[in-house]
């Protein structure tokens, strides 16, 4: 045998060991995980998920504890990049988001029921789907798609990535730095692939794919729309508006600080954030007054009507948000209302009173601004809250020591996120109980995602066997 021969030979039998001889050779259109081409990348991901499942999970374990050290160790640095990229949000909010992936559920989120009777034995197994299509926000570049990638090794899946365009840069930059760590200490290549350049092409070419079983998605409506089209199953993290209710029992003091920690929180580009505040008659001043004591700016009619102007604008029969103050300080929004000094104002956020017809109410705007408003009831802020949440099913706050009021909004809301006396980032254990996640699947219905969301059911039946009795 010739030497070429004899090299073709090992190279066959050691992809043999493997479990890979059925997999297309790997054609990386760059190092660690960064493609051109869907096809490369799915090819590519496909083969590390094969190593992954022959690995076990002590090795998944192993990644998921990896990826937190390197995200956290690289958060200040990470936080600026991406910052610098996409221009929105903030950088102290960047790096803490980027701190939370230490919270995020591993391996030891998966669960194996088993069933054991006079016919034997079952056991239910939660099985990987394989290859995963992923589109991640502008919003949460890094933290969303490492976020995701613990999840779903964790399960034992491999990923493939469509990054916003106004934020793939860096997102490219941490899988590179992840796949490079992975391939070092464990042998598997491109186990999370990303396109490089994104294209609405490319996301279309996942999304069609016939060799990615599941998609999880993190976007605007129209891509979340186009997900839930596809003939497969698709976890969606869709819109949001969250309102707050402040009833007349709430501590007021508590309820600013929690409205200014969550509202402002990376200028409230989160899309769990307080985003419209409906506070009953009767306490309605007071609660204005409690704002301004803990560090929020008001804003005067005529100064809500000159940013609500440059912050809309009216398209094909609604209003939509101009991007151009998405997600910018409070400096930034201040001058555009036209307060004195507004781009020396040092504040968090930004509120005012408005009616229920300013857009800053109905649309999820994302900007650090907060619109309060004036209502005659509990009743009625309630009405006002459902309506303007749209049916979206995310998420919605209550301020209250009347335990029938929380009832009642939590059953008539029926969101998948429900905060009481704290902010918002209290319900992805930023304060609260529980544990974070960066994809927040309402319209499909899985809720805070987790390792098990990225799972499949699969029993194994032994008929007649291995009885204990």
């Amino acid at each position: 045998m010739d030497q070429s021969a004899l090299i073709q030979a090992v190279v066959k039998e050691v992809l043999t060991q493997l479990g890979t001889a059925n997999i297309a050779p790997r054609t990386s259109s760059g190092a660690f995980g960064i493609f051109k081409d869907v096809n490369q990348a799915v090819d590519a991901a496909k083969r590390a998920q094969k190593q992954l499942a022959d690995k076990g999970v002590k090795v998944r374990d192993a990644i998921c504890k990896m990826i937190k050290r390197i995200g956290i160790e690289n958060a200040d640095s990470w936080g600026k990049i991406e910052l610098d990229e996409t221009k929105v949000g903030r950088l102290d909010h960047k790096i803490e988001k980027l701190h939370w992936l230490a919270g995020v559920p591993a391996v030891e989120f998966l669960k194996s029921v088993a069933h054991s009777g006079d016919d034997g034995i079952g056991i239910d197994e939660a099985a990987p789907w394989g290859v995963i299509g992923v589109v991640t926000p502008v919003t949460h570049s890094i933290p969303t798609l490492s976020a995701n990638a613990i999840n779903m090794i964790a399960a034992g899946n491999s990923l493939v990535i469509n990054a916003h365009p106004s934020g793939y840069k860096c997102a490219v930059m941490a899988v590179r730095t992840y796949n490079k760590a992975i391939a070092e200490k464990f042998g598997i290549e491109d186990l999370i692939c990303i396109i490089d350049p994104p294209t609405l092409e490319s996301a279309n070419a996942i999304f069609e794919h016939k060799d990615i079983p599941l998609l999880a998605i993190t976007g605007g409506p129209m891509v979340a729309r186009a997900a839930m089209a596809q003939r497969k199953r698709a976890v969606v993290g869709g819109p949001g508006n969250p309102p707050v209710v402040v009833d007349e029992t709430a501590n007021l003091d508590l309820a600013a600080k929690s409205i200014i920690a969550g509202g402002s929180f990376d200028n409230n580009l989160l899309c769990i954030s307080e985003k419209e505040v409906f506070v009953v008659e009767k306490v309605f001043d007071r609660m204005m007054e409690a704002m301004a004591r803990h560090g929020a700016v008001r804003l005067n009619a005529g100064q809500i009507e000159s940013l609500t102007k440059k912050a809309f604008a009216w398209k094909d029969n609604h209003w939509a948000v101009q991007k151009e103050l998405v997600g910018k300080d409070c400096s930034v929004l201040a001058e555009a209302a036209g307060l004195p000094g507004g781009g020396g104002v040092k504040c968090d956020l930004l509120y005012g009173e408005t009616d229920e017809s300013n857009p800053f109410v109905p649309e999820e705007q994302m900007m650090p601004f907060v619109p309060f408003v004036r209502v005659a009831n509990f009743e009625k802020a309630l009405e006002l809250a459902v309506k303007h949440e749209h049916g979206f099913g995310h998420t919605a706050i209550i301020h209250s020591n009347n335990l029938e009021n929380i009832t009642r909004m939590g059953r008539v809301m029926n969101t998948t996120l429900y905060v009481v006396n704290g902010p918002c980032t209290a319900a992805l254990a930023g304060g609260g109980e529980g544990y974070p996640s960066y994809t927040i699947a309402t319209p499909t219905g899985e809720g805070v995602t987790n390792p098990m969301t990225f799972t499949r059911f699969r029993r194994l039946t032994m008929a007649g066997s291995l009885r204990v009795v």
